[in-house]
């Protein structure tokens, strides 16, 4: 006859190590860092138009030398993380979508680039643009989400799995 399964539950002792004073959010604080980061909204269009020159700079060197791409992938990376890391602090999480969609894909690339691939990277450069160009704010609305799906339908046809 089956013998009834014993549980065992192990004790937590995360609360131990948490220390709770009872200190509440510093409001003060924090309205300064958000007056900061609004201060710095103009100055984020400067930054992205730089981190896509960047890009778009890297995406030319791997087109006309693709033996290279291992280090030229670093760089577009890079520069794509770093699009994505400002784009929601800036209200635009529609950048971070997109720069994000491209991190991702090229993680998954190993070897010599291939030209499919390679325009995949050039289709996502030319949307953060768009974006930046057009000041899609927050999701971009039912333009954005387009552009989301378009995007997944070229990495679904990239990566073979639409």
């Amino acid at each position: 006859m089956a013998q009834e399964p014993e549980y065992i539950y192990p004790p937590n002792t995360l609360k131990s190590k948490v220390t709770v004073d009872g200190s509440k959010i510093d409001a003060v604080a924090l309205k300064q860092a958000e007056m900061a980061i609004e201060d710095m909204q103009d100055d984020y269009f400067g930054w992205v138009k730089d981190d896509l020159a960047n890009l778009t700079s890297s995406y030319e060197k791997a087109k006309s030398s693709p033996e290279n791409w291992e280090e030229i992938q670093e760089d577009l990376y890079g520069f794509a993380h770093d699009v994505k890391g400002q784009g929601s602090s800036f209200g635009y999480p529609l950048m971070t979508a997109v720069a994000n969609q491209l991190c991702v894909f090229m993680e998954g690339i190993e070897g010599k680039l291939s030209e499919v691939q390679l325009d995949a990277v050039k289709v996502h450069i030319d949307t953060m643009k768009l974006v930046v160009t057009h000041k899609m704010a927050g999701e971009g609305g039912p333009a954005g989400e387009q552009l989301l799906k378009g995007l997944d339908a070229v990495i679904a046809k990239v990566t073979g799995k639409a």
